[in-house]
């Protein structure tokens, strides 16, 4: 049989294995499948290589170019997918294994594209969060701004997910801007590295973007600094040891881990045995014990339930057990297939040692034939349950992670019970509780969420559209506390900002418009000498102006707008009633009608470039209109994105003033433009 190289890819080359690189031995038969490892790589000139010729090219691009390549990554990959499901079989994933692995990557690209386009302005600068006033006229402002680091981001990832454990940080580095080293674990480094292939085939991202270290990273991390960033996924043994390394500690370089979590499940006790809830959970639970042979960093290793009911749940878990099937992951009767190695079935094997002295085994002796393999060749083993004894003298069950399909029932008496139990993990990526009770999931959460990255609940209501306990999904963030590695990683755009760095900028409005490329209130302004929305979005230009003639709100007005609407509130009908709220100095006009009359004030109505209107943001009623008074429209252009080869968003900074020069409202309004 003809060995897989695993190459490395450095400098735009690719290097091959040296010949002592290491054999991985596929999972399923025991027999060496490819070859990993090349100690001579030149890791300054990796760096150097991404430092120069990927860096500068990604951040030339705007945040939107950077999200329609991950899209088109994202489609290529799906056109090659099935070459990765088949380099997965040796790794002892299942066909469903691998499209949680390899779909599930593919999905997260997909879902960062989309968000960077909706979410983050087709600019280099991403503006986080509101200019602040800083002075008395509003002449000295300050911002925080988003920019790229201008390092390199290390990502060094762990074995059970080669595909989306690697993109699903790949993402949001290039999104952010930053070129990317790729190291993934030996142990299934042939699937990675051909992914790794596949993105270079593509040819959408620039030299230096992307490079691949199989093997051994050397000395790379005595090479970062600041501007680089070091995303870990793993053991928190080797965590500790990166972490530790003398170079990130002397340039604080940017460290964040995802690792070990013992990651708990609770029914609640409103979910007796033959409700939905109950069924549901241990659905769940079987799906965590058995997808990827347990060896799923939020896989459920502790299951909490009712004191009263933990021998009918061991029971019902203990059945589910005994009808998969374990054996060949090609075959289709095949419920779960190996570990990845013989050596990580060693090390969960003596782990479960560690949990069976404080446990009863209620099924998995070990006394099993898996189908269609030697199983003295592959590393399989049947999935363990065990029956804690004392939950509250138990030390090994709430400190050892036997990674792999091992998991242990735990009574527990009351909320408070449950809260501290799941507490004692010391910190997990997920906990999740199975109730229909509000109260008892509002109590979970104020007792435990400090504990854990995410807190999952479910239910019969919402069971069918749910994601399940150990699904990490880009939008929400992914990592916890403690044991689980201090970090985060996803969260849609909070994942993005990790590879960036935030900057606190002050000056004069007019300044703060240029470094934002936005429209600073304070900022000088162009005095339009024809409509706006008689102009394109690529002709207008961030501070052209609309100032409108006069309207006065009339009585008339108030009191057909009331009845027209229905909204007779009284500081709208009633003067007596309205005088007497401190807020109103008689009846005013609603601050519907406001805006509606803004509307008129400052709309075009003939056809033009102005396509829709889309919504407004950060709407603000400043000072009551009585009858009588005047407003007039300030209309400027604050803020352009792209959003297609068609149209993009314009958004305008709106301002009503009375006839005494005050403002009365503010709000951004929003439109899409022709170009």
């Amino acid at each position: 049989m003809t060995l897989i190289e695993v190459n490395s890819f450095i400098g735009g080359q690719w290097i091959s294995p040296a010949k002592d690189a290491a054999q991985i031995k596929s999972a399923v038969t025991g027999q060496p499948v490819a070859l990993c490892g090349h100690a001579g790589l030149d890791m300054a000139a990796a760096r150097e290589f991404a430092i120069k010729h990927g860096g500068p090219a990604l951040r030339e691009m705007t945040f939107h170019d950077r999200a329609y390549k991950l899209k088109d990554l994202a489609t290529y990959l799906g056109t090659r997918k099935q070459e990765l499901y088949e380099l997965s079989y040796d790794t002892g994933g299942t066909l469903s294994d691998h499209k949680i692995d390899v779909d599930g990557g593919i999905g997260t690209v997909y879902v960062f594209s989309a968000k960077g386009r909706r979410e983050l302005p087709d600019a280099q600068i991403y503006l986080d969060g509101e200019v602040e006033q800083l002075s008395r006229n509003g002449s000295f402002q300050g911002l925080h701004i988003c920019t790229p680091l201008q390092g390199v981001a290390v990502h060094i990832n762990a074995y059970n997910f080669p595909v989306w454990g690697m993109l699903e940080k790949l993402a949001p580095s290039l999104l952010a801007g930053v070129p990317c080293i790729v190291k993934p674990a030996t142990a299934t480094s042939q699937v990675a590295a051909a992914c790794v292939r596949m993105i270079l085939d593509s040819e959408l991202f620039p030299d230096g973007a992307v490079q691949l270290i199989s093997g051994s990273t050397g000395n790379l991390l005595d090479l970062l600094d600041c501007q680089d960033v070091v995303s870990f996924t793993g053991s928190a043994s080797t965590a500790l040891m990166l972490r530790s390394t003398p170079n990130i500690l002397r340039n604080s370089v940017r460290f964040t881990a995802e690792q070990d979590s013992l990651n708990a499940s609770v029914l609640g006790p409103d979910a007796g045995v033959g409700s939905p809830e109950f069924d549901l959970f241990v659905k769940e639970v079987l799906t965590e014990m058995t997808t990827k042979a347990g060896q799923k960093c939020t896989a459920i290793r502790r299951i909490f339930a009712p004191e009263a009911v933990t021998r009918e749940l061991c029971d019902a878990l203990a059945a589910g057990l005994g009808r998969i099937t374990v054996g060949d992951p090609r075959l289709p009767d095949v419920g779960m297939g190996a570990l990845v190695s013989r050596a990580q079935k060693a090390d969960v094997l003596a782990k479960s040692d560690l949990i069976a002295s404080e446990a009863d085994l209620i099924c998995g002796d070990g006394l099993f034939a898996p189908l269609g393999v030697d199983p003295e060749q592959g590393a399989f083993m049947a999935p363990r349950l065990y029956r804690a004894q004392d939950a509250d003298a138990a030390k090994h069950i709430h400190g050892t992670e036997a990674f792999g399909p091992v998991s242990t029932v735990l009574g527990y008496r009351d909320a408070n019970h449950a809260a501290a139990l799941i507490n004692r993990g010391g910190g997990s990526l997920v906990a999740s509780v199975v109730t229909r009770d509000p109260k008892f999931a509002a109590e979970m959460a104020v007792k435990s969420a400090a504990y854990h990255g995410r807190l999952y609940f479910n239910n019969r209501d919402s069971m069918g559209e749910s994601t399940g306990h150990g699904s990490p999904l880009p939008h929400m963030v992914h990592g916890g506390p403690g044991r689980a590695g201090g970090g985060e990683e996803l969260g849609g755009v909070r994942g993005v900002m990790h590879y960036m760095q935030r900057t606190a900028v002050q000056g004069s409005p007019e300044i703060l418009s240029a470094v934002a490329q936005t429209w600073v209130p304070g900022a000088p302004k162009q005095t339009l000498d024809r409509h706006p929305f008689t102009l394109g979005f690529n002709a207008l230009q961030l501070g052209d102006t609309l100032e409108t003639e006069p309207r006065i709100v009339t009585l008339e007005d108030i009191e057909t707008f009331a009845h027209f609407t229905g909204d007779t509130f009284y500081a709208h009908m009633d003067d007596t009633a309205a005088r007497a709220n401190p807020f109103f100095p008689g009846r005013v006009a609603h601050g519907y009608l406001l805006l509606s009359f803004a509307a008129g004030l400052f709309v075009q109505p003939d056809p033009g470039p102005v396509l829709a209107n889309t919504g407004l943001n950060a709407l603000r009623f400043q000072k009551p209109v009585s009858p009588d008074d005047s407003i007039k429209v300030q209309l400027t252009v604050g803020h352009k994105t792209r959003r297609n080869d068609d149209y993009g968003e314009v958004r305008w900074h709106v301002l009503l003033i009375n006839q005494d020069g005050d403002q009365v409202a503010e709000y951004e309004l929003m439109t899409m433009n022709e170009y």
